[in-house]
């Protein structure tokens, strides 16, 4: 059974994020559901990539704004909008994980995390 705060589930926080995510044409949004692994900092992590510092600026902005639209909810915690790098938004529950492609592949959370179910959302489709 999924953890509430303030009466939202972690699921509707990760729709959330991922909206979010979308918003701003972040790449490789996957969900890792932590929920089965014994002692699990979060039910889920939502992690992404962005090509540069600007996108992963707006990113973060995008996802802020959008979870405190649908859910009037603010991150606990905020990490790393300062080093471009990676950039982490912390829901108790949710944790958002918003990389520029370099450290994500460096720092890869899908392997450290190689027990969690992974559920892979669709890049956007592009047309010019």
């Amino acid at each position: 059974m999924a953890k509430k705060r303030k009466g939202v589930s972690s699921e509707k926080l990760c729709d959330a994020i991922v909206k979010g995510m979308q918003e701003k044409k972040a790449l490789d949004i996957q969900i890792l559901d932590l929920r089965k692994i014994k002692n699990a900092v979060a039910d889920f992590f939502v992690i992404c990539s962005g090509g540069s510092d600007k996108q992963l600026d707006a990113i973060a902005d995008s996802v802020d704004e959008q979870v405190y639209k649908a859910l009037q909810e603010n991150p606990w915690h905020v990490e790393g909008k300062h080093n471009k790098e990676w950039v982490l938004l912390d829901y108790f529950d949710v944790v958002a994980h918003i990389f520029r492609n370099d450290k994500r592949e460096f720092f890869a959370l899908e392997k450290l995390w190689g027990d969690a179910d992974i559920i892979e959302i669709e890049d956007p489709v592009i047309t010019k």
